[in-house]
């Protein structure tokens, strides 16, 4: 096992938080950062910004320059060793003269999954793995889905009272989450590749699914509709152009009177009715979306909970009480044991404006 040192460490530190810039920027890519150590100091740093630009390894060698000689490159992902949009990594890491590279992690892809090492070890150039793995596979968790599962990292958005109420029993529920709490939800809008709602929420509250107050420098997240009977109105705000959505349905008898410019709407396999969600996520997935946010009413939410498909909730807790005649949280059936519940970690809790933000991660294994 390799010993490594706080100078690994403290580089591979910097490198990670690199990576996290291109948080809402690098889809379909993952996030990546690099840093060039030598003689004590950094000598270059760089991130992946978007796709088709320079992958984090280049930009840090292009700011090294010459200095990259001899140095050590700490990379949060394996450098890629195939020619995509750009160059591989491998190569150019090798051509500049470094003379170690530390890597957070394998890249799990089949063009790359171990021989970005490969190359450069054949090179003479040291390789150690492992150094901050879980950091690096975390900020990567919906491309290490995708590429590892067959299916996005789902991450379902809940808005609920401190009695567990999302909407009054005649389906008034704006706002129960106060404006720094719909604010930050921009935040999770904005680095999703995918926002995937119910005709339930459709109908109800005509949703635009778009990304406000966030500055992106990508394509908007693709809006997805689950409509097994294809229900969608003709004037629905989701259909506008501000971006692409796309409508999984049973039935696509009415294909004609929604489809247009930047609207596709899709049939697939459906279950007493319903669209498939296994079959909904693989079709994500082959269209290289890493993340989804799941945003939708209590129906659809207690079905990916039901499944098991659901990688992390995150729940606006408001404070106040709306009373028992209300809608809960998530419509799922009857849990009539303890040992029947669905266990979840509590991986973080804070305060956003009178709101409290809870982020949680099922204990259970991964669903279909």
């Amino acid at each position: 096992m390799n010993a490594f040192s706080i100078t690994d460490y403290q580089c591979m530190a910097r490198a990670l938080r690199l990576a996290e810039r291109g948080l809402m920027t690098t889809h379909p890519n993952p996030r990546v950062g690099c840093i060039l150590w030598r003689d004590g100091s950094v000598v270059g740093e760089g991130w992946h910004r978007v796709a088709g630009e320079s992958h984090a390894e280049v930009a840090a060698l292009d700011a090294a320059g010459g200095q990259a000689i001899g140095a050590t490159a700490y990379v949060t992902l394996e450098p890629c060793a195939h020619h995509g949009r750009t160059g591989p990594c491998s190569k150019a890491l090798i051509d500049a003269g470094v003379q170690r590279v530390v890597a957070a992690t394998e890249d799990p892809s089949p063009e790359v999954g171990g021989k970005g090492i490969q190359a450069l070890r054949d090179a003479g150039i040291r390789v150690d793995v492992g150094l901050m793995d879980a950091a690096a596979r975390t900020l990567n968790a919906g491309f290490f889905s995708r590429v590892v599962h067959g299916r996005p990292f789902v991450r379902l958005k809940l808005a609920a009272s401190v009695d567990g109420a999302t909407a009054m029993q005649d389906g008034e529920s704006q706002w129960i989450s106060g404006e720094a709490a719909r604010r930050d939800v921009q935040r999770w809008r904005a680095r999703s590749d995918a926002i995937v709602t119910g005709i339930g929420t459709v109908l109800a509250d005509n949703p635009s699914l778009t990304v406000r107050d966030v500055s992106l420098e990508r394509a908007a997240p693709l809006r997805v509709v689950l409509d097994s009977k294809l229900r969608t109105p003709p004037e629905a705000t989701v259909l506008s152009d501000a971006a692409a959505t796309l409508i999984f349905c049973c039935d696509d008898v009415r294909r004609g009177a929604l489809a247009r410019e930047r609207v596709d709407v899709l049939k697939i396999p459906c279950k007493n009715g319903l669209t498939s969600l296994p079959e909904v996520l693989a079709s994500l997935a082959s269209r290289q979306i890493n993340e989804v946010l799941v945003e939708a009413g209590a129906v659809l939410a207690g079905a990916f909970l039901e499944q098991g498909l659901f990688d992390e909730l995150v729940i606006y807790q408001a404070p106040h009480i709306m009373g028992s005649q209300t809608r809960g949280l998530a419509l799922t059936p009857a849990i009539t044991t303890l040992r029947d519940r669905v266990k979840l970690q509590i991986v973080d809790r804070r305060q956003v404006g009178p709101d409290t933000r809870i982020t949680a991660r099922p204990l259970s294994p991964r669903g279909a």
